[in-house]
């Protein structure tokens, strides 16, 4: 190990890397940044009867930032990931699949999505940057996402069609080739949809907006969009607009975050993508409050997706009280928030079938400024800091292998035998989900470890680094430390978001030693002044 660490990680080719492996491995959005997958872009879940208004960049919504997806769908193969699962019993569909939460914003009420007529009113964003996410949430390409700044006059307009170079791309036949067009207006600060004479047409809120003649193939007239609002193109596939200020609540330090399925040999298909990464900072409603994380699934990717949305909210939910929130900050210590969400998220998932890691960093700022984190997590999704030079584990390996996990199954009565490494076919006793395994032996638990609290100072040179276990299987924390280190201090007079150049060095570091799982990770830099959107999620 000392002549590994003494050998420079970081090649003078590392600008071509990480170029490769922008290339090989990444969607990015219109501005330049990764996409992200999924539900952050959707508040905390409501019930109830709600009437919905119109958003502005004012509103306590806009605080929740943009999500946006990198579309990394593939066929899945019939191939077992990292070894996690080997079920003796065949795989069974999943009873219950998580939906999608109704929308909700403090201090305003929502309901049907056909309740605002169209073009009711200017949206209010000033001078202020606004980001339109799209999320398809019906049709063939449901859960593809995409994002782009009114700023960004380059990449502007954004196309929604059937064939390249469309910037949506939706596989769905009944979507034209050239299907519509979403622009910002720059004299009426806001942004209009206008269909481009597509043959099937395009509704808002099951509005028209196409020529009357769609035989025609003239276009529409521009419609103005709304946060909230559905498009719909052909029958089936519908697209929720989200629309948000960018000028507020950025995350005040450095974020990296990529992903990679990755394949079974270099140029080969890519694996089945199971992991979701995701963070958000601020929380809504709570702007000193965020959270990181990581789920790794096994059996299928849902139970991540399930526990990538429900975790964040719980902690949102938990946190809203503000007597439990001044109690973190007071005493330094977020252990029993953690400890609830983790419980609540399991209690509202339904996956019976499919189970996943989740490894949860929460960060937050005092009074003068200082920040603290705090991790959580269940599986072997780990996370370390780097804190003045100090290596700090903030998880623990939940793999029945492990010495924790053999000790506190035979603290139950129930000792593995000897060489036993797998139950009912996992190799891991804590997860979220896989419900049915949880009824068949009591052996298996969701309870997550919690870590010690780190405090971290302007001057601590601290960062952070959560990952699946597709990077742990390659690389030790020592040499993820070293490749960070190297990197910081290669690109420290560059301009832009040296997190991600982190991350994606790492990254590539784990495909060239030829990792077998999927990758996922996030890099936080607190000694970064980079300023990057405030909440993003990453399949």
């Amino acid at each position: 190990m000392v002549g590994e660490l003494e050998r420079p990680l970081v090649s003078n080719d590392v600008d071509v890397a990480l170029d490769q492996s922008n290339n090989l491995t990444r969607n990015y959005d219109l501005d330049g940044q990764c996409h992200r997958t999924e539900a952050l872009l959707r508040p905390p879940r409501t019930r109830g009867h709600f009437h919905k208004q119109r958003l502005s960049s004012a509103s306590p919504c806009s605080a929740q930032g943009d999500s946006v997806v990198l579309d990394v769908s593939n066929p899945l193969e019939d191939i077992l990931i990292g070894e996690t699962v080997k079920r003796p019993f065949g795989h069974l569909v999943e009873l219950q699949k998580h939906g999608r939460p109704e929308k909700q914003s403090q201090n305003l009420s929502f309901g049907a999505e056909n309740d605002r007529p169209q073009g009711s009113g200017p949206n209010t964003f000033s001078d202020q940057r606004s980001c339109l996410s799209l999320e398809v949430v019906s049709g063939p390409s449901c859960g593809l996402h995409c994002s782009v700044l009114s700023t960004s006059t380059a990449r502007l307009p954004l196309t929604l069609g059937r064939v390249p170079p469309s910037n949506l791309l939706l596989k769905d036949l009944e979507v034209s080739g050239k299907h519509a067009m979403i622009n910002w207006n720059s004299n009426k600060l806001r942004w209009e949809l206008v269909d481009m004479g597509s043959l099937n047409g395009t509704m808002l809120n099951s509005h028209p907006i196409n020529y009357p003649n769609s035989g025609s193939r003239q276009w529409g007239s521009p419609v103005e969009l709304a946060s909230g609002d559905t498009i719909t193109v052909g029958t089936t596939s519908n697209i929720y607009v989200h629309i948000s200020s960018q000028n507020d609540h950025l995350v005040p330090f450095g974020v990296g975050m990529t992903s990679d399925p990755m394949s079974l040999r270099r140029g080969g298909k890519k694996f089945p993508m199971e992991d979701v990464c995701y963070y958000q900072w601020p929380l809504p409603g709570i702007d000193q409050f965020g959270v990181f994380g990581i789920c790794d699934g096994h059996g299928g990717v849902e139970a991540a997706k399930s526990a990538s949305k429900i975790l964040p909210e719980m902690v949102t939910t938990i946190l809203s009280d503000s007597v439990k929130r001044e109690r973190v900050v007071s005493q330094q210590d977020g252990s029993d928030v953690l400890r609830d969400a983790f419980s609540q998220t399991e209690a509202l998932m339904n996956n019976y079938y499919e189970g996943c890691t989740a490894t949860l960093l929460l960060v937050w700022a005092d009074a003068d400024e200082n920040l603290f984190a705090q991790c959580a997590n269940v599986g072997d999704s780990a996370c370390f800091m780097n804190v003045d030079g100090k290596q700090i584990k903030m998880t623990e390996d939940h793999k029945i292998m492990s010495c924790s996990e053999r000790l506190r199954i035979e603290g139950i009565g129930r000792p593995l035998k000897d060489g036993e490494t797998r139950l009912c076919g996992l190799n891991l006793a804590r997860m979220l989900g896989d419900k049915f395994v949880k009824q068949q032996d009591s052996r298996f638990s969701s309870e997550p470890y919690i870590s010690q609290v780190v405090r971290i100072t302007k001057t601590s040179g601290a960062f952070a680094l959560l990952a699946s276990d597709g990077l742990w299987d390659v690389i030790s924390f020592k040499k993820a430390i070293q490749l960070v280190v190297q990197t910081r201090e290669r690109y420290s007079t560059d301009k832009g978001n040296l997190a991600e150049k982190i991350a994606d060095v790492l990254l590539n570091e784990a495909r060239n030693l030829r990792t077998r799982d999927n990758t996922s990770l996030i890099l936080l830099d607190f000694g970064s002044t980079s300023m990057v959107p405030s909440c993003k999620v990453l399949p």
